[in-house]
């Protein structure tokens, strides 16, 4: 029998719950708050095609987003790409690519070089993550690789990736960076997947056969209160009753959508107890060739920022009218100074940075130019992390949770964000059968 369900997010997760439950035969609404769906993988117009807001590639181990590109038919507008990496440490980028560049690696020690290169072969073959659980990655990372690997290497992207946080992390959670990205290696080197016309691609896709099956999309509408009587008042004043309800948002968000009171103050409590950072970007257009690296980490203690990708060293420039494209991204804390420092400021300060990567940068030389914040973009995944992951179910009656603060020990991610999206559409399907 057909049932009411109620989808809130136009992420990757969001629109796969969509999918699943709609091709189920249920009457779907989806709604986003944003004026656009695809989440942290939204698209935006630059140098006359569409480009994501926040630099995204799939990687080949990304299982579940393959399969349903498959799905939509949509698989020959991906490319398998060459990747490289580089680490700016001491005032110069080093290749940081294969064995050979990290043996060459001068910031570090020549054992601190063997020792993480030994580190990294044990954990991309290593199967079991869960003694690593209540283990530091900083401290684990500092018995196995040394003083001086730590200092060139691990501390600085901790501390770029999580802050005044860096410390708490789970080794659980490094593990999994590195044993997934150490299996994406293809014979070759690393291959990244990206598509023709960017991710929106994909995401149109889903549009597509979401409006086909019949769901109703709603952009610029999100919920501002859940009732218990399996009600939500949206922020357009409408509202919509449900036989079943899936929240894609921050659990932060969710905890503040809560009816007051009882069980949901403790629940509340324990959504509340997730620590998130924001994100910004700063993507940029360029005539400038800045090298032929595409990932490059910025280890330095004084940078402004965490990481520099020269997007078209991935894709080529041929989509982009000839333009070079670049991304300046950073993890900050939303309190801080840098989140909310005015867009030309915060400009200034990163192009004004770059000429210590590359001395030849002018700013002058920069075309179009965007920023775009996201205010909760990284989970903090502390050593005790797994007892705050919420369950899929909430006390409130048909309500479930599925974000990215409950994929563990792995990041987020478009293909994580597939796997929880057909996870929890069959947890649904399957409480709206019992």
């Amino acid at each position: 029998m057909s049932k009411t369900i109620l989808i809130v997010g136009g992420g990757y997760t969001g629109l796969t719950v969509a999918l699943r439950l709609a091709q189920a035969g249920h009457s779907v609404t989806l709604t986003e708050l944003s004026g656009q769906l695809g989440g942290l993988a939204a698209g935006f117009a630059i140098a006359g095609t569409s480009l994501e807001k926040t630099y995204h590639h799939i990687f080949l181990t990304d299982a579940d987003i393959l399969k349903l590109v498959d799905e939509l038919g949509i698989q020959q507008h991906l490319r398998w790409c060459d990747s490289s990496v580089g680490i700016f440490r001491d005032g110069k980028i080093h290749p940081f690519k294969t064995p050979l560049d990290l043996l060459c690696f001068s910031p570090c020690s020549f054992m601190g070089r063997l020792r993480t290169g030994l580190t990294a072969f044990y954990l991309k073959h290593r199967k079991d993550w869960r003694g690593l659980l209540p283990q530091g990655a900083h401290d684990w990372m500092a018995r196995a690789c040394g003083p001086s690997a730590m200092n060139a290497i691990w501390t600085p992207l901790l501390k770029g990736k999580f802050g005044d946080r860096y410390a708490d992390v789970s080794m659980a959670w490094l593990w999994a960076r590195i044993h997934t990205r150490a299996n994406s290696r293809a014979p070759g080197g690393e291959k990244l997947g990206y598509f023709t016309g960017g991710f929106n691609v994909i995401t149109n896709a889903m549009e597509t056969e979401l409006r086909r099956l019949g769901v109703v999309i709603q952009t610029g509408v999100g919920v501002q209160q859940f009732q218990e009587n399996r009600r939500a008042v949206l922020t357009n004043g409408q509202e919509l009753a449900f036989d079943g309800c899936v929240f894609t948002g921050s659990s932060s968000a969710l905890a503040g959508l809560l009816p007051a009171g009882g069980a949901y103050d403790e629940y509340g409590r324990k959504l509340r107890s997730i620590g998130y950072l924001g994100a910004i970007c700063l993507v940029f257009t360029s005539e400038q060739n800045l090298g032929d690296i595409y990932w490059v980490n910025v280890n330095e203690p004084d940078a402004p920022f965490l990481v520099f990708i020269q997007h078209t060293n991935l894709v080529g420039r041929e989509m982009y009218g000839g333009r070079h494209v670049y991304y300046i991204g950073a993890y900050l804390p939303l309190e801080g100074k840098l989140f909310s420092l005015p867009d030309e400021e915060l400009s200034q300060l990163w192009l004004g940075y770059l000429p210590r990567l590359f001395p030849k940068f002018r700013a002058s030389g920069v075309g179009e130019k965007h920023i775009f914040r996201f205010r909760a973009a990284q989970h903090i995944v502390d050593r005790q992390y797994e007892g705050k992951i919420p369950e899929y179910q909430t006390p409130l009656p048909g309500v479930y949770l599925a974000n990215f603060s409950q994929i563990f020990p792995e990041d987020r991610g478009t293909n994580f964000a597939v796997r929880e999206g057909n996870k929890v559409a069959e947890l649904v399907g399957r409480g709206l059968n019992a």
